[in-house]
């Protein structure tokens, strides 16, 4: 049998996640959770509203996996998750999660506040996130946005056409309750498994409809 080159084997799928300052944090840490049990490489920025957000919502004051992720920080493979997990600084907007040339396989704001909503339409990377998004679209690379304010605006209605046409998915945070959720729980993981399904991560995930 020939050896296989390099380029022929199946690369690890790699995600970027935004944090800004919807409520909704536990969407964020749900997500994060799952894409590293999918083994996902996972490059993470949170602005500086998401990580207020973060400390009000989650209590977490410090961004790593054992705050966001505390099962599997205690998990046996904890050292696998904390390699794939990468934390990045959203004032740096030099970082390469800026920069067309990083591949990656889709980024996912979650949650996205009207006001990210706003400068990712309007194209402005003033901070990390909104330029990663900004990229993203321009390589055309799928881009998940996970609205989660209402009642929504006009401006907020444009915004969300504006980012359509230029390829992004509006995702708003609006779970099911056909599936009969029992707890809070039930409903985060509705919307993560939607977010999922859209990064085409496998899951596991008990949010089916089966008919």
């Amino acid at each position: 049998m020939p050896p296989t080159n390099q380029s022929d084997l199946p690369q690890q799928r790699r995600i970027v996640v935004g944090i800004s300052g919807a409520s909704g944090a536990q969407y964020a840490a749900r997500l994060v959770e799952q894409l590293l049990l999918a083994n996902t490489e996972v490059h993470l920025v949170a602005t500086d509203f998401g990580k207020r957000l973060l400390a009000d919502e989650l209590k977490i004051t410090t961004l790593n996996l054992n705050t966001l992720c505390p099962s599997l920080a205690s998990h046996n493979d904890h050292t696998t998750y904390e390699s794939n997990l990468i934390i990045h600084p959203n004032k740096d907007v030099g970082a390469l999660i800026a920069s067309g040339s990083f591949l990656h396989d889709g980024m996912v704001v979650i949650p996205c506040s009207s006001t990210s909503l706003g400068s990712i339409a309007t194209g402005s990377g003033n901070n990390l996130l909104t330029r990663a998004a900004a990229v993203t679209l321009k390589e055309r690379r799928k881009l998940i946005l996970v609205h989660r304010e209402t009642p929504l605006s006009l401006i907020d209605i444009e915004n969300m056409r504006t980012i359509t046409l230029a390829g992004g998915i509006i995702c708003p945070a609006n779970p099911g309750l056909y599936l009969n959720p029992q707890s809070i729980n039930d409903l985060i993981d509705f919307i993560v498994a939607k977010a999922l399904d859209l990064l085409d991560i496998k899951h596991n995930l008990a949010t089916r409809w089966q008919g």
